[in-house]
């Protein structure tokens, strides 16, 4: 669920070689119509009210998952006064499919602190789970008890609220909280990681929510049990999301423009030549992985050009080598098709695909677009027409310095936000150790003001 994009191919069995009951399959081409426009997007951050005395603090850190938790036990570290706001894992908690196995493995699924005296190794023989290095996925409930331990160990002091508006003076930042508190800051760290960003096809965008949905709104599934639901996406959120949905009682489709799936191999026993030609990084195998683990600082020299299509095209969809024998078999693949056109007919939606499929109409109870995340500062809807007005940006997302620092000083991103100039690491939870590290020597190099 981590790929800033995520295309819609796929790979499988033919959809006529499974033993499955199908949606209707309606070989007369339909009248397409394209759907309304929709409308502009306009977010509206009302006046920051100021209920009394305003507090002020150095550094405001927004978002409390892998990133945000790094990031503040790394400023503690240094001596470095912060407020860190946010629901602790919760995108971890509430936006991925209960049972789901994290494609990571285990060395590339920590949270960071400069001792890295609370590894996911060590809590997982704290509490007496299985645990390797390679080769045992992890399941999503066993990564989200991790971070809270981490965090009740680290950050005793997170405030579980939301920044429900942020401006900027001359001078410093203010924040409203949704408790109705108002505070300033010198520094602002942005890690609201993906949820602000998710992706649904335009062909989808217009129908209602009861009947389309994207991959992160789905923690429990068992509301689509005897129905059946039509998956869009060929990465892991699609694969996982395809084989939960079978086995929670759904009869479930894949649809995907790809002609194949992909699956990661499952790790084996390596010879000293191949770990050399091959080298293990936290994500993926190769020297180019290396690269862009090791050097995220290099990869911001990049061409322009050439850092934009790394981030779209490197590691594309890719279910865990776990996932493979719950799909094939079980869950009926559409491969080479793209849906071109929908509506809402009665209970259910219609879809025109496109593709090797064309001219045929696909009949489903619900679409669940898992569809990946893309990067727009104007859906930070916190963020007041001041601030986003100021922050320059390359195809949506924000231009940053080699320190995350963006356009409106003191305003910093990380995360997702910060891949197109750090590189795919920032995608996945292992870029928060070189962000945390990096981040927290720059301000605290910076001094008191």
């Amino acid at each position: 669920m981590s790929d800033m994009t995520s295309s819609l191919q796929d790979d499988s069995p033919s959809i006529n070689s499974l033993p499955l009951a199908s949606p209707m399959l309606v070989t007369e081409p339909i009248k397409v119509v394209a759907p309304p426009p929709a409308p502009a997007r306009v977010a509206i951050v009302p006046p920051i009210r100021s209920h009394g005395l305003t507090k002020s603090v150095r550094v405001a850190i927004i978002g409390a998952g892998p990133y945000g938790l790094s990031i503040a036990t790394h400023l503690h570290a240094r001596g470095v006064e912060f407020r860190i706001f946010g629901n602790p894992m919760e995108s971890w908690r509430t936006q991925m499919p209960a049972g789901m196995l994290l494609k990571s493995e285990g060395f590339a699924s920590n949270l960071y602190d400069p001792k890295r005296s609370v590894t996911l190794k060590h809590f997982c023989a704290q509490v007496g789970v299985g645990y390797e290095d390679i080769g045992l996925p992890i399941p999503v409930e066993v990564m989200v008890s991790y971070g809270l331990h981490f965090q009740k160990q680290h950050i005793p002091n997170l405030e579980n609220q939301s920044v429900v508006a942020l401006d900027r003076s001359s001078k410093e930042f203010l924040l409203e909280l949704d408790n109705g508190e108002t505070l300033t800051a010198q520094h602002v760290i942005l890690a609201v990681g993906s949820s602000y960003f998710k992706f649904v096809p335009p062909t989808f965008a217009h129908l209602p929510s009861e009947f389309v949905s994207h991959s992160s709104q789905h923690h429990d599934l068992s509301q689509f049990a005897g129905h059946h639901v039509t998956v869009v996406g060929s990465g892991s959120s699609a694969l996982d999301l395809a084989a939960l949905l079978h086995e929670g009682g759904a009869q479930v489709s894949l649809v995907a423009r790809s002609s194949s799936l992909v699956y990661l191999s499952k790790p084996r026993p390596r010879s000293v030549w191949y770990r050399a030609r091959y080298p293990v990084t936290g994500i993926g195998q190769g020297w180019r992985s290396r690269f862009f683990t090791d050097t995220p600082m290099l990869f911001r020299y990049l061409p322009q050009e050439t850092r934009l299509r790394t981030i779209k095209t490197y590691l594309g969809p890719a279910g865990g080598w776990f996932i493979k024998d719950r799909i094939e078999g079980h869950v009926r693949v559409l491969l080479a098709c793209t849906p071109t056109y929908a509506e809402v007919r009665g209970k259910q939606i219609y879809m025109q695909l496109g593709g090797e499929n064309a001219h045929s109409e696909w009949v489903t109870d619900h679409v669940i677009a898992a569809t990946g995340y893309r990067v727009d500062v104007d859906r930070l809807s916190f963020l007041s027409e001041r601030v986003r007005s100021s922050l320059h940006s390359v195809e949506s997302a924000p231009v940053l310095s080699r320190n995350f620092e963006s356009s409106v000083p003191g305003l910093y991103f990380v995360g997702l936000a910060s891949a197109p100039w750090f590189g795919p690491v920032m995608r996945f939870m292992f870029g928060a150790g070189y962000t945390a590290r990096r981040l927290s020597e720059h301000i605290a190099s910076l001094g008191a003001f």
